[in-house]
């Protein structure tokens, strides 16, 4: 069983001090303030984003990409689907 679990009788995790609940509070808004300052700067680099994929795809339909070794493949524009309008989704 480990610490925290729960399947047993009882949970075995210690209550939190009145210091330790300050800590993690603290910890909480760091992390918070943290977050909220990437996601702006990832969505300060939305424009810029969209170029790399505009970029992209002008590259693969003039140029094609290595699929293998020395074997390159250009990909025709219809065979790339359109964007539905929706902005990037980016997961960091």
């Amino acid at each position: 069983m480990t610490l925290g679990s729960l399947t047993g009788k009882q949970n075995l995790r210690p209550e939190m001090t009145a210091d330790e609940k300050a800590w993690v509070e603290e910890e909480l808004k760091d992390q918070i303030a943290r977050y909220e300052t990437i996601v702006k700067a990832m969505e300060d680099m939305t424009a810029e984003r969209e170029q790399w994929v505009a970029d992209f795809l002008h590259r693969v339909q003039t140029r094609g990409f290595h699929w293998h070794a020395e074997q390159r493949r250009v990909i025709p524009k219809e065979e790339i689907r359109p964007r539905d309008g929706r902005p990037l989704q980016v997961i960091y």
